[in-house]
């Protein structure tokens, strides 16, 4: 006999599935502009691929930024603080890049199977932000549960280790918050939380295989006052099309999808859905194949991933 929980799964997998049946509005967006990076730009991302792959590091690693290959990829960076467990709470960390001339924020992601359990089960309820972390943002605004539930653990944390960053940094004016899969999500709402309580400092997020994490009021907001660009690999990954958007979901604007060519697209407007963006690309999760959710995202980069001398 089926759980609760698989049940909801399954309503959920055959919802979504229903919900990408072609329809005229489809076929209207299909119609929505899109442009490909040049070589330049493409490489300008790859340093924020290694330090949101570092993210899957123990804190005590990233601390010292001894993780093997994606800190060595980012040799001149100078972490400030890290933490989390890995099962409860993600793992994170905080310091400056030189190269960048940025304040790196970096959230762990998790496995494909509980990433897909997360968003299909119960926790794809939404909810309003907490006012007292996310102060001004209309009530209108509302975000998965099990996200914001997650980002509240370390938001006060994370916040003062930015601060002390930047105070030992002060030439530097600039924060970036990276993630891939749950740590895309937690990034995003990292990119909306840490300006309304910074002034004078320029934010960027960056998400590799981002689900969705809000509703249409959610997105708006982010188009409004964040700058973000959230980047989808060439194969079938599923989690950027979850939770489904007749649960209420929206991505915002600034997809970057990545062709089997090689080409890295930029799908303008909200959930894009050209053939050429994730959407149209993966029109339900019966087409998306769960082993693409770890990339590759980036060229050299094969995959956002750990090797065992990373996790030790």
């Amino acid at each position: 006999m089926k759980t609760a929980s698989s049940l909801l799964q399954t309503i959920a997998f055959v919802a979504t599935f229903v919900s990408a049946a072609p329809t005229l509005e489809t076929s209207l967006f299909a119609r929505q502009a899109i442009s490909t990076l040049s070589t330049a730009q493409i490489a300008s991302f790859k340093p924020f691929s290694f330090f949101a792959s570092a993210a899957y590091c123990q804190p005590a690693r990233t601390l010292a930024w001894s993780c093997g290959a994606n800190c060595n990829a980012n040799a001149d960076f100078i972490p400030t603080a890290s933490g989390g467990d890995g099962s409860s709470t993600q793992f994170w960390y905080v310091g400056f890049s030189p190269s960048q001339n940025s304040v790196i924020v970096a959230h762990q992601g998790t496995d494909t199977s509980k990433i897909q359990a997360l968003l299909t089960d119960a926790e794809a309820v939404r909810g309003k932000l907490d006012a007292s972390l996310f102060p001004g943002v209309p009530s209108a605004v509302t975000v998965h549960d099990g996200f914001r539930n997650e980002h509240a653990k370390t938001a006060p944390t994370i916040l003062a280790a930015v601060q002390r960053t930047l105070s030992a940094h002060p030439a530097s004016k600039r924060v970036t918050v990276v993630g891939h899969s749950l740590g895309a999500a937690l990034a995003l709402l990292d990119g909306v939380y840490l300006p309304l309580h910074i002034s004078g400092v320029t934010f960027r997020t960056i998400g590799y295989g981002m689900p969705r994490v809000g509703n249409q009021d959610f997105a708006n907001y982010v188009d409004s006052h964040i700058s973000l660009t959230h980047i989808n690999n060439s194969r079938e990954d599923f989690v950027p099309i979850l939770p489904g958007r007749f649960l209420g979901y929206s991505h915002p604007a600034g997809e970057v999808h990545i062709q089997d060519s090689g080409a890295w697209t930029s799908c303008s407007g909200q959930d894009n859905t050209n053939s050429a963006c994730t959407v149209g690309d993966v029109g339900n999760i019966f087409e998306g194949h769960a082993g693409d959710h770890s990339g590759p995202y980036d060229g050299e980069l094969s995959a956002i991933s750990v090797s065992d001398d990373q996790l030790d």
